[in-house]
């Protein structure tokens, strides 16, 4: 159960890494070190901080994943 819910995470964490756009692949296997602790930290984590994303900032990020 543990494996499946680290994985859960994973995915919610590269959701919140996309922006919007295109998610960013992470290395399943970095699951190996992290524990469901670190994991749910670093999703809450960018949870705060994507909440805190103006508008215009969301704009300027779109644009610069679209020139990469």
């Amino acid at each position: 159960m543990e494996q499946s819910e680290k994985r859960a995470l994973l995915e919610e964490i590269q959701s919140l890494l996309a922006y919007g756009g295109p998610a960013p692949s992470i290395d399943p296997a970095l699951l190996e070190y992290l524990d469901t602790e670190a994991l749910t930290t670093i999703r809450d984590r960018l949870k705060e901080k994507t909440a805190t994303l103006k508008e215009e900032d969301k704009e300027w990020l779109a644009k610069f994943r679209r020139e990469e």
